[in-house]
């Protein structure tokens, strides 16, 4: 009896016991992703990701189980659906993703989704051992790196500096002088001349570490051009 449970398992052919072991894995292993990417405060966490994983493996099935069982089928290629899979699940990777004028917030989750379907595809074609390795991989890199990079501050992050200071402002080079002394590297920059209320407004798109002693940076800018007030954020407002 169990070794017939255990045959039906690493069969290749689609039966019951074996579509039923490989949806649960699947679903574990995806859980597995997202519950790390829920503590993280992302949107897709614990049943996006497993739900993810649990498709593709049923797409993979599906995959195997058309040619299986119509073996003359035209349409019978084993790799159609699982190839629209990787290139469909583009769209939920992208619903991960947030912009935010000037910044881009879910990349690494949009590569997750993506990842988590190849693994519910490799489980559904019987790939165990690999799908088990490559979840603990995708679990190292999210953990474990990002522990590597802010030991080591290898994090740079996209800013809005926004600048409003009094009257007309003709030469904006010693707000730049102070960006720079302060490790903060311009990507563009944005100026608005109010004449009527005699303001000037200037968006510095920056990118920065996250060690910057910003009170002392804008205290600094403060002293330098009598600035009116002074931001720091992820979106552009002019």
């Amino acid at each position: 009896m169990l070794e017939n449970i255990y045959q039906d398992i690493l069969s290749p052919d689609v039966n019951i016991v074996g579509a039923i072991v490989k949806l649960v894995l699947s679903l574990i292993l995806g859980a597995t992703i997202g519950m790390e990417r829920r503590r993280k405060g992302q949107i897709a966490g614990l049943r996006t990701f497993a739900l993810i994983s649990m498709g593709a493996t049923l797409a993979m099935l599906i995959s195997i189980y058309i040619p299986q069982e119509y073996m003359g089928l035209k349409n019978g290629d084993p790799g159609r659906i699982a190839a629209q899979v990787v290139s469909g699940v583009g769209f939920l990777g992208a619903g991960a993703i947030i912009q935010m004028k000037g910044s881009v917030r879910g990349l690494t989750t949009a590569a997750g989704i993506w990842m988590t379907a190849c693994i519910g595809l490799s489980v559904g074609a019987g790939m165990y051992l690999i799908s088990i390795i490559t979840t603990i991989l995708i679990i190292f890199i999210l953990v474990n790196i990002e522990r590597i990079e802010h030991r080591h501050n290898f994090l740079w992050e996209s800013k809005i500096i926004r600048v409003k200071v009094h009257g007309i402002l003709e030469d904006i080079q010693p707000v730049r002088d102070i960006l720079s002394v302060n490790d903060v590297h311009i990507s563009d920059e944005f100026m608005k001349f109010d004449y009527n209320e005699q303001q000037s407004i200037i968006n510095f798109m920056v990118r920065s570490k996250s060690n910057v002693n910003v009170p002392a940076m804008f205290s600094a800018i403060k002293q330098r051009c009598d600035a009116i007030s002074i931001t720091i954020t992820n979106e552009m407002n002019m």
